[in-house]
């Protein structure tokens, strides 16, 4: 299979080109592939490019185009126009869309968006419609973030309050050092390493198997020697998506009655940041969708399942 992968990505060079966004930013596009494009918006923290060995046995049928979103991957130094991130990469996600159409002549694009990038999307659909956007993949992603009396399934779930206050708690303390300290290894230890920890604690409640809790707490793990010469780029805009996600509603289920095109939600059997239950739920509320439920995954699916994975965005582009 790697093998395969590797020969196929001969015929295929990776290009970063760069799509103008509303208030004059250059916002970075990985492309790759030949065909019909596609659109991937990849989650918090990610860098875009992690989608690739899924991606590549696939280049001769489709271009994909995979924006980075400001503050992470190639869009690391690009800093945020305002307080509403969502709200800002739904814009972007515009503007990219629109690029994609002038450029290929494609009047729709399928889009597939997963964690934050799904959310994106739900924020794209309130405020655009279902336009230029010929079928949808939600990969684990509710479109609500605080419960409600009528919606149990935010982020978390009945964990929710708890998490937060953490949140609440490290942004309290780092707050009178973001506006005059950029490098990390200037913080505090304390603060760096609060951080660090919560870091960790997401990377492992996002992923529901063994073997991938093992590798999360492998990747995670620092000793304090590295963790005071660490330079951590994103903890800044971090730190101001965690403040986001807590303070701004990101209620988007009006949303729900308007896509009307065929959407797949992708779920995690085993999530623990948006509850399965709940997630099947939207199969309901949403005119045309179908439920595709992975039950030994958690909601970093790519990373659980990456077989499934790939089997089922496979079917989502093949229609």
């Amino acid at each position: 299979m790697i093998d395969k992968i590797a020969e196929k990505s001969k015929h295929y060079k990776l290009q970063t080109i760069s799509v103008t966004a509303t208030d004059g930013t250059e916002l970075p596009i990985s492309v790759i592939g030949s065909g019909q494009p596609v659109l991937f918006l990849h989650a918090f923290g990610m860098d875009a490019r992690q989608f690739l060995p899924f991606i590549l046995p696939l280049a001769s049928q489709y271009t994909f185009y995979l924006p980075h979103f400001r503050g992470f991957g190639l869009a690391t130094d690009l800093t945020l126009p305002q307080f509403d991130f969502i709200e800002q990469y739904a814009l972007d996600t515009q503007q990219v869309i629109q690029y994609i159409a002038k450029k290929t002549d494609a009047s729709e694009v399928p889009v597939a968006g997963i964690s934050m990038g799904a959310l994106v999307m739900w924020a794209y659909f309130q405020r655009f419609g279902t336009h230029r956007v010929s079928r949808y993949l939600n990969i684990d992603q509710a479109p609500i973030i605080h419960n409600q009396p009528d919606w149990q399934g935010g982020l978390f779930g009945t964990r929710q309050a708890e998490l937060f206050a953490q949140f609440e708690s490290l942004i309290t303390k780092s707050t009178p050092y973001m506006l005059h300290i950029h490098d990390f290894r200037h913080l505090p230890y304390t603060i760096k390493t609060d951080l660090l920890k919560i870091e960790q604690a997401f990377s492992l409640l996002s992923v529901g198997r063994a073997h991938s809790q093992l590798l999360a707490k492998t990747l995670s793990h620092r000793t304090p020697h590295q963790i005071s010469l660490m330079d951590h780029a994103t903890w800044q805009h971090k730190l101001h998506c965690l403040a986001a996600y807590i303070q701004l509603p990101y209620d988007y289920r009006n949303a729900l009655e308007v896509v009307d095109i065929p959407t797949t939600l992708l779920i995690g059997g085993r999530s623990q940041l948006y509850d399965p239950v709940w997630q099947q739920r939207l199969s309901n509320m949403l005119p045309n969708a179908t439920t595709e439920i992975l039950p030994k995954s958690g909601h970093a699916v790519p990373m659980d399942v990456p077989v499934r994975f790939y089997q089922a965005l496979k079917r989502f582009l093949q229609g």
